[in-house]
Parts: structure tokens; sequence; C-alpha cells
């Protein structure tokens, strides 16, 4: 099994090595797109791809504390798919984006929360291609939020303009109008066409950054090597993509997707729109994931004292760090289900893919975690012959 990990990563390493020996000639370029051959059939597919993301992102064991004894856990590092670009949304982008560049955009409006991986990643990608970004941003305050939240650093360094909208918008009928007024206002003024980008870029094109990374996930034998995929769910787009992967490839994996807002019933319907819109037909996303509820806690993008402690501990024991709004509450999910409803899972082997979201952690709600451990006798102060303890 370990063939394809961390343990045995000469071919991983020939991998990135032949990645960065061609990113000289393709980094940022537009190319063609051709769609992997088992997804030859799909009715609509985009022509166009710009490559943004570091990819195969590698697959390790993961020695989680809390699992039971016969679970064998491994993660994909969909984190380490670039440094500001990090995460899940990078893959959207680079067929999004190459979209909005083949027909002569020279700007971006898209949306989230306040915390949102998307829009930074949104915001650097678009920056590093020329592109104007502009970023609607759901917020408690119509007022400029506390710089304590260094999570949207990248987005203002990048130049983006903020646009703070109500906390509770909606996208049908509050965003994307917004969108559509904001895009008319700026290609009156420039001449230039717009690109609007939906939540989490989770649309037909940019749900063909997870069914690649179906297709990478196949090279690294994936569907072989395990029986149960785990990721977290936020807006719909990655686990729609890896759905459809998993579909037209024989479905040999079980995939589950652990929400963090919303319910099962939103993100069956998306699925089902995603398969709808690429015309792929026999197939309906109850039969294809198993949506996970109940791990939401407070609220979406809410964190109590218990979640910084579990956030604290995993990057403690193992060196992965997970953010509080989305890969820690999906990790809690999986450790929990795994554990007390063990049937709802095809097997022992299991997958977890980090969609990244490590900027979150910089938003200052888990300061008061790290000040009392620090606080405690674990930073000293050396300037002196001997060490004394910071109280």
């Amino acid at each position: 099994m370990l063939r394809r990990c961390w343990s045995s990563h000469s071919n991983f390493q020939l991998q990135l090595c032949t990645y960065w020996s061609q990113m000289s000639v393709k980094h940022y370029s537009v190319s063609n797109y051709q769609a992997p051959e088992w997804a030859k059939d799909i009715l609509k597919k985009p022509e166009k791809r710009v490559k943004l993301a570091v990819l195969p992102t590698p697959i390790h064991k993961w020695r989680l504390d809390g699992l039971p004894q016969d679970v064998e856990l491994f993660i994909k590092r969909d984190d380490m798919t670039g440094s500001t670009l990090s995460g899940n949304k990078v893959r959207k982008l680079e067929f999004i984006l190459g979209d909005a560049l083949s027909r002569g955009c020279k700007a971006v409006i898209t949306c989230g929360s306040i915390q949102s991986n998307h829009c930074r990643a949104t915001a650097v990608a678009a920056r590093e291609l020329g592109l104007d970004s502009y970023l609607l941003l759901r917020n408690k305050s119509p007022i400029l939020p506390c710089f304590d939240n260094l999570g949207n650093l990248p987005s203002m360094l990048c130049g983006s303009q903020i646009y703070f909208i109500p906390k509770n918008s909606k996208y049908e009928t509050t965003i994307k109008p917004k969108q559509e007024q904001l895009a008319r206002e700026i290609e009156e003024k420039t001449g230039n066409p717009v690109c609007c980008i939906p939540v989490g870029g989770s649309n037909s094109i940019g749900v063909f950054g997870y069914i690649e990374a179906w297709k990478e996930m196949e090279h690294q034998n994936v569907c072989t090597d395990f029986d149960d995929v785990v990721i977290a769910c936020g807006s719909g787009g990655s686990i729609a993509g890896l759905a459809i992967g998993n579909y037209l490839t024989g479905q040999k994996i079980k995939l589950h997707a652990v929400s963090v807002c919303d319910d099962k019933y939103f993100f069956h319907e998306h699925v089902n729109q995603m398969l709808n819109e690429l015309g792929i037909s026999g197939a309906q996303s109850e039969d294809l994931v198993d949506i996970i509820d109940g791990y939401k806690g407070e609220g979406y993008g809410l964190t109590t004292k218990q979640d910084h402690e579990f956030l604290h501990n995993i990057a403690s024991t193992t060196g992965i760090l997970c953010d509080p709004v989305y890969t820690g509450k999906a990790v809690k999910g999986m450790i929990t289900e795994l554990n007390n409803t063990p049937g709802r899972f095809k097997g022992s082997r299991v997958l977890y893919i980090h969609t990244g979201g490590v900027f979150g952690l910089f938003d200052s709600t888990i300061n008061s975690k790290l000040e009392q451990k620090y606080s405690n006798g674990n930073m000293f102060s050396w300037f002196n012959d001997s060490p004394e303890k910071i109280a």
C-alpha cells in the first residue's frame, strides 16, 4: 500500500521535478484542455485550463489520535497545492480562470464569507494572471473588520477591491444580482468583459478541478489501496467532482463529505445539478455520496474553546494544521463516525483529503488557547546564563 505514499516518494519526487522543469513553459499560460478518457462522454467540458497548482499532491500515513484500532488512515495533502494558493480552490480556479482569460476578461468578481479560502485564492491567482479582483464578503458589520483577522491579508496585499455584504445574504437572491450589477459597471467603464464566479467556485466549469483530481488519485492507486475517501464540504464543488470521477470509473470507493454548513439536502441538490448540467445520466447524488451532517458545531465559521483544543492537539501530535471552519470540523466528524457508526464506511482503509484553509487560523480566535499554553511554562527567556520561564 505504501508504494504510492510518502514513505516511498521517489515517484512523487520524479513527478514533482518534471512539473517544475516545465514551469517556465506552462505556468500561467492558457492551454487546451483534454478531459480524461473516461469523461469523454460528458456533454459540457471546459476548453481551456491555466496551470496554477503544484500537482500532484502527496499522500502519506496520518497517525491521528482517537481512531479505532483497525482503521488505517492516510491523508492527501491538497493543502500543499501552493503557498498563498494552498487548498482545494486552486484546482477549480485553473479551469474557471482559464475560461475567463480565453474570453478576454480583465477582472473577476467572486464572493464568500469573511474568511473565505476561495476568495483569497481567487485574489492571489487573479493578480498572478494580471486580472483585477473584486470580492463580496459576508460580514456581521458593514464596516471594516478588525485587522486582527489576518486571514484576509493575502487578498488585501494583492489589491482586491472588497465589498462587505450582510452575513445572511443568499447567493441567488442577493449576491448574484450584486455581482451582475458590479460587472456591468466595470464593463461600461473599461470596455472589457468580467468573469463572475459563484460561491466556492462551485459551478460546471470549476467541478473539473476535482474530476481531474480523481484522475490524479487514480494514478496514485487510490482506487485499489483505499475503501473510503472523506472530505470537508462547504460549497459542494469538490465532492461533486470526486463523485463524478468515482462514478465514471466504476464507483470502487465510497465517498463521504462532512458538511460544515447547510445540510445533506442542499449538497445532494448541488451534486445532482452538476450531474444534470454535464449530461451524466443514470446516477444521482444520494447513491454516490454519503453526506455527513451534525458537525457544524456552533454554526458555520463559529468555533469554541473545545474546537481550538482539538486543532491544537492535531497540530502538536501530527504536525498537520487544520483550520477552524472546514478541515477541523470535518476531521472531528470523521473520527466520531468511524468510532460510533463504523457501518457507514465500506472498510478500514480511509483516505482523508485535506482541503487547506491554513489562513483561517490567523483570525485570532485561537490566540487565547496559545496564550494559555505558553503562559504555563512553555516559553523561556535565555538572555542570561540560564533560561528562565516567562510567566
